[in-house]
């Protein structure tokens, strides 16, 4: 390490420390726990008529904690390409999209400062406020390294002086969900203060504070924790067991535990989410689709093997996401990560991810949803549909590819992408629904897959045949082509389960990642695509909303605004499109990792 560098450390160290003291004097309710977790300072009595949480020695301690690997970070193949050349027009076009973005960020958090200050949400139509996720200013917290980001320094100064006022001792909520308190509040801590480079160390203290609360949740008989916590139980003495969870929400706690642990020095949040970890790598091969694992496991076991149905969708997704990288995160000094990875892909890549019909014949590739079938639950039977949650996964093949030397997988990457985007670009608005159904090209003959009216027809039949005994062909082709405008099915789809739009980042998350794998213009033209669709149905005069049917017509669009706008509007969605407009090097992933609500942490040694 060079010499100003360590010189650098060792100050940032003393700041960082002094920091501390002083915001552990001056703010009682907050503290540490010891490398056993045996200490944690906490005010004892409070005037304001809420029940409020206690820390108490664990019931089940660990008797040995698994520390962080240590050592030289390995030489990981870079992510990015090469600084796309632009000559001076499309340097001016490109900075002219960034600024749309800005303004668009810009107002949604002017609507937020102005009628939900410090509450969870704004709610886009009404003006009023929403708390949902423990009503401690989840959309801030979940802003705040957008904020740096983005240049609005004087904005994020007054939302990291707003975030002392936070009190995670108390909440209206029964049940905590540890998951979304995990990637909203402590990965929006971190990363603020890793973007910042610890130059605001109440954001390390607030980090900690949520990491002490969340540490509760894991003292069980098996540490494995309780995805949906009981606070006040706990606080008021009772014993805990884990239960049932969804897979997701057991397994996408491992970045933000495992950077916590990293710039506190504390191996306790590292082995809170390792024993995790290892027991998904012992029960990777014994599920009823090995490789996966599926949505519902019982934590209580931990057993994998009990649910059949898998996906890379919601509830399962970003437990898939977080291997490639985990295994960045550490530096590659953890095997581990890249093993569950490559054995999980391979299965996915058989089952999981097939070329759709479309009427222009593109290659473009879809993540279904697999369920165990049969008397002894062996058979595979493939649930042909896309979510917008599963459009992660064209980022997350390419990610991966990179770091993992696959490079076969880059194109499966892309045809990933490309498949949600054509789920934007067919439809009216050029935004993509919830969860909609499609037709799979023949597995063993991939390359007859061109695109025949009939075979749509034939889809939509299969899933609302006619009830009607003796159908002559002319009368099935008017009712089939009723049945799809009524539906607003476009062609090549042949249901839509979920015809919402909920300001979601998936989509671009993948677009954004692949532009800056490939440099390839088309992605950066992509991404302004969606941009300016999703800007022109969701905009209302406070901030965003949500669509209630994006599917209808673009006349019809503007009278199907919801009046909520979750956080990760400000925290993902807006952040990558903006990200695709800014400097190549702007949170290069060569040297930052993002978690699953795209807070950026700092990879080790860069």
């Amino acid at each position: 390490m060079p010499i100003l560098r360590r010189w650098r450390v060792a100050a940032l160290s003393v700041i960082v420390t002094l920091g501390l003291i002083y915001y552990l004097r001056n703010n009682p309710n907050a503290g540490f726990g010891s490398s056993r977790g045996s200490t944690y300072l906490q005010k004892t009595s409070y005037d304001d008529g809420k029940f409020h949480w206690t820390k108490h020695p664990d019931k089940n301690p660990v008797s040995e904690l698994i520390p962080l690997p240590t050592g030289t970070p390995k030489k990981i193949p870079a992510v990015q390409a090469k600084v796309p050349v632009e000559d001076a027009s499309r340097k001016e076009e490109r900075l002219a999209r960034r600024a749309a973005v800005l303004e668009s960020f810009t107002h949604s958090w002017e609507g937020y400062k102005q009628h939900a200050w410090l509450r969870d949400e704004v709610a886009p139509v009404s003006g009023k406020y929403k708390d949902t996720f423990g009503g401690w200013a989840a959309t801030l917290v979940d802003s705040l390294d957008t904020l740096w980001i983005m240049g609005l320094k004087q904005d994020f100064e007054m939302a990291v002086k707003a975030v002392e006022e936070i009190d995670f001792t108390t909440t209206e909520e029964f049940e905590i969900n540890v998951f979304e308190t995990t990637i909203r509040y402590m990965g929006g801590f971190l990363a603020a203060y890793d973007v910042s480079e610890g130059k605001y160390p109440v954001l390390l203290m607030k980090a900690v504070e949520v990491g002490e609360l969340l540490m509760c949740c894991f003292d069980t008989p098996n540490r494995m924790p309780k995805t949906r916590w009981d606070w006040k139980s706990y606080s008021e003495g009772a014993a805990q067991k884990a239960g049932r969870a969804l897979v997701s929400e057991l397994g996408s706690l491992s970045l933000e535990f495992t950077r916590l642990a990293q710039l506190t020095g504390d191996n306790k949040y590292f082995d809170a989410i390792q024993r995790i970890d290892d027991h998904f790598q012992w029960s990777q091969n014994s599920t009823k689709l090995p490789g996966m694992w599926p949505i519902s496991v019982d934590a209580a076991g931990p057993h994998f093997n009990s649910d059949t149905m898998f996906t890379l969708g919601g509830m399962s997704d970003s437990l898939y996401e977080y291997f490639p990288k985990k295994y960045l995160l550490l530096g590659g000094l953890l095997e581990q990560p890249k093993t569950l990875y490559e054995n999980f892909i391979v299965v996915a890549k058989e089952h999981m991810f097939f070329r759709i019909f479309n009427p222009k014949n593109e290659a473009l590739t879809v993540s279904g949803d697999i369920r165990m079938t049969g008397q002894d639950l062996k058979e595979v039977r493939l649930e042909p549909q896309g979510q917008h949650l599963t459009c992660f996964t064209g980022g997350m093949v390419g990610l991966a590819a990179r770091i993992f030397e696959r490079p076969e997988e880059l194109a499966l990457a892309e045809e990933l992408t490309a498949g949600c985007v054509w789920a934007y670009d067919s439809n009216p608005n050029g935004i993509a629904p919830e969860i909609f159904r499609v037709i799979p090209c023949p597995k063993e003959d991939g390359k007859n897959c061109e695109w025949k009216e009939e075979v749509w027809y034939d889809g939509i039949d299969a899933l609302h045949p006619s009830a009607a005994p003796h159908e002559t062909s002319e009368d099935r082709l008017d009712r089939l082509k009723d049945h799809a405008t009524k539906q607003n099915l476009v062609p090549g789809l042949t249901y839509i389960h979920d015809k919402k739009y909920i300001l979601r980042p998936e989509a671009i998350e993948s677009v954004f990642i692949m532009y800056r794998i490939t440099g390839d213009q088309k992605w950066a033209d992509t991404a302004w695509r969606m941009f300016q669709a999703i800007e022109k149905v969701s905009r209302t005069e406070i901030a965003a909303a949500a669509i209630a049917d994006i599917t209808v017509s673009p006349d019809e669009v503007k009278n199907q605004k919801v009046d909520s706008m979750e956080s990760f509007w400000l925290a993902e969605t807006l952040k990558y499109f903006y990200l695709c407009f800014d400097d190549w090097g702007s949170v290069s992933l060569d040297e930052w990792v993002l978690n699953t609500e795209a807070h950026p942490l700092r990879r080790p040694g860069t």
